[in-house]
This record gives structure tokens, C-alpha cells and sequence, in this order.
């Protein structure tokens, strides 16, 4: 059972590249397969995203070695182009993802509640470790 009042934890990484590439990096499937992984070692070899409120998507979050693997998914509950993403978890946490312009550059502020399985600190360096893989993945992409 989701926790009643969850911690809520925030990561943010400036990306030197437009809003509008940045969300469509974000939220692509064929991009999302090329960046959604913490380390070297996992990968996400499958993506769907139907991007609106009501929509669904999901990740297939895989180690590369085939020894475990998961579905990320969730149901969006706001979607503005270019400016912020809201979406439910299945267990009912939510997730709020802000794209801030600031002139060719994108701030990305992405906060999720908790779980309450791991530490406040591990959930935290996993979801950074994704966001700077994102950033990295972002800035290398040819324009």
C-alpha cells in the first residue's frame, strides 16, 4: 500500500539544447529506448508513449544481461508541450516533470514521491543517474 504522505524527492539537470528538442527526447519513444537507464549495464529495449491526459505509457527497463527486468509505467494526468508532464504510478505515487526555458538551454525539475522500499538517498541517485544519462543522451543527439 502506497504510504499516506510519501517524501517527495526532486533531481534537476540543465540541458544545453531547446525546450522543444528536449521534450521530444523526453517523450519519443524511439529516443526514450536510447537514454532511460541508470548505468551501462541496464537498458530499455522497449517504449510507448500515448502523451496526453488519460494516456499511458510504459518502459521495459531491462538488465543488459537478461537477469532482471521491469515495466515502468504510469497514466499521465497533465501534459503542457514543452513546459510539464504530471503522472500517476501504478501504486498511486505521482511524478511532476517541469521543462524551463532559459534561453538555449532547458531546466529540467523532475520530483517524484517515494517508495518505500529503498532509501530516500538511493531513489534519489537512481532517478539523477537517469536524468544526467538524459542530458548526456540530449546533448550528443545530431540537430
Amino acid at each position: 500500500m502506497a504510504n499516506v504522505n510519501p517524501a517527495t524527492i526532486t533531481v534537476e539537470a540543465v540541458v544545453h539544447s531547446p525546450v522543444e528538442l528536449v521534450w521530444e527526447y523526453w517523450t519519443d519513444p524511439k529516443h526514450i529506448t536510447q537514454w532511460n537507464a541508470a548505468s551501462d549495464d541496464w537498458h530499455t529495449p522497449y517504449a510507448e508513449n500515448d502523451l496526453k491526459a488519460g494516456g499511458k505509457f510504459v518502459s521495459r527497463m531491462e538488465a543488459k544481461d537478461g537477469s532482471i527486468g521491469f515495466d515502468f509505467s504510469g497514466v499521465y494526468d497533465e501534459v503542457s508541450v514543452n513546459e510539464r508532464i504530471a503522472y500517476t504510478m501504478p501504486d498511486g505515487r505521482k511524478v511532476q516533470i517541469s521543462f524551463v526555458r532559459q534561453g538555449n538551454d532547458t531546466l529540467i525539475i523532475e520530483s517524484f514521491d517515494a517508495e518505500e522500499t529503498h532509501t530516500i538517498e538511493m531513489q534519489q541517485a537512481g532517478w539523477q543517474a537517469i536524468l544526467d544519462n538524459f542530458k548526456k543522451y540530449a546533448e550528443s543527439v545530431e540537430k
